[in-house]
């Protein structure tokens, strides 16, 4: 067999794999908690909502509920949050060429942090409850476009002014963040620390819905993108040669990667190490074509998210934990082995 068709067969596999892996973990999702549902009674809710008449579906209104006001929304929410951080992930590191580039490089996740603590700490209501989710992506998509302006010069983006100063961004909002945790109450200092380290709690079917329209839409656009991702790994030089504009193409892959993060985060708080661990896992198991490795991105994000949503409600009888805790737990002895190996391949350790 060719090199390319087993590459293709070894992409419908793992294709098929992560969506049947990701229906498995939704429906153990749906399951599992403290209200016990069964299998049956999750796929009759299910079927009737599509017309379908069974006799599975539940006649209890509060598992009814239990169902469709609590469980199916946190799902598609971790769903769609997952894929958006996946996909923004891939797209960091496409216009990088570095895995170990992540949403977070480009000051979106302390831009928004910082957004949501003015809101939280200020006690603005302007918008009601949309009012925190609405200043964190506003938030976040500015500490983006800074970051962005600032590392330009001469119509030129330098990718390594444009870290340097990702990483200032993120220290002068993490010193923000700092000083409004001094300022605040005690409260609002609680539900400062209980955002930055995330949760689906509480998600809502308005917010979920809104998460996951920017979550197809991103996902597409990126994979549109993918074949001039392809050729701009061939390096910049080469990209511009075969007709790439390069800036324009960083430019408006910085954006679609604030919006996707600003719009993940703005409802569930930070939720680390996603971009980062779920392309570069993809990637190593597929390769490097970019519209596959966005595809497989979007559904191993929502998979991890999915899982990790499940362990942060059942881990703990009585508590959940903070899904921010959970990734960071995966990604963190992740990041450590991604840069061990970039060492050893590079001759920096023995």
């Amino acid at each position: 067999m060719s090199a390319p068709a087993h590459l293709g067969r070894r992409r419908v596999i793992v294709g098929i794999a992560l969506g049947a892996l990701l229906v498995a973990a939704v429906l153990v999702s749906a399951i599992a908690g403290q209200f016990g549902v069964s299998l049956t009674e999750v796929v009759g809710s299910l079927l009737r909502s599509l017309g379908i008449p069974n006799g599975w579906a539940p006649d209890d209104p509060t598992t009814e509920a239990a169902l469709w006001v609590i469980r199916f929304p946190r799902i598609v929410m971790a769903c769609a949050v997952g894929a958006a951080l996946a996909v923004a992930g891939a797209v960091m590191q496409a216009i990088f060429g570095n895995p170990l580039a992540e949403p977070g490089v480009v000051g979106v996740s302390s831009g928004a942090a910082l957004g949501a603590a003015i809101a939280i700490v200020g006690g603005m209501l302007a918008l009601g409850e949309w009012t925190i989710a609405v200043l964190a992506f506003a938030g976040g998509l500015l500490a983006t476009l800074l970051v962005y302006g600032v590392s330009r010069a001469n119509g030129r983006t330098e990718v390594v002014t444009l870290l340097l100063t990702g990483i200032a961004v993120n220290a002068f909002g993490g010193a923000g963040l700092a000083f409004l945790l001094f300022l605040a109450g005690s409260a609002s200092r609680e539900q400062i620390v209980f955002w930055q380290l995330g949760s689906l709690s509480g998600s809502l079917w308005r917010e979920a819905a809104i998460v996951a329209v920017v979550a197809v839409a991103g996902t597409a656009v990126a994979v549109a993108l993918g074949r001039r991702f392809d050729i701009l790994a061939l390096g910049e030089r080469n990209a511009r040669h075969l007709g790439i504009d390069v800036e324009r193409l960083r430019f408006g892959s910085i954006v679609l990667v604030a919006l996707l993060t600003g719009a993940a985060v703005a409802f569930v708080g930070i939720i680390a190490f996603v971009g980062l661990v779920v392309p570069h896992l993809m990637r190593m198991i597929l390769g490097p074509s970019h519209r596959a490795l966005l595809v497989a991105s979007a559904v191993g994000g929502a998979l991890l998210l999915v899982v990790a949503d499940l362990l942060a409600r059942t881990l703990v009888p009585g508590a959940e934990l903070p899904i921010g805790l959970l990734t960071s737990l995966i990604g963190g002895p992740f990041f450590f082995v991604l840069l061990w190996r970039q060492r050893r391949a590079s001759g920096g350790w023995a």
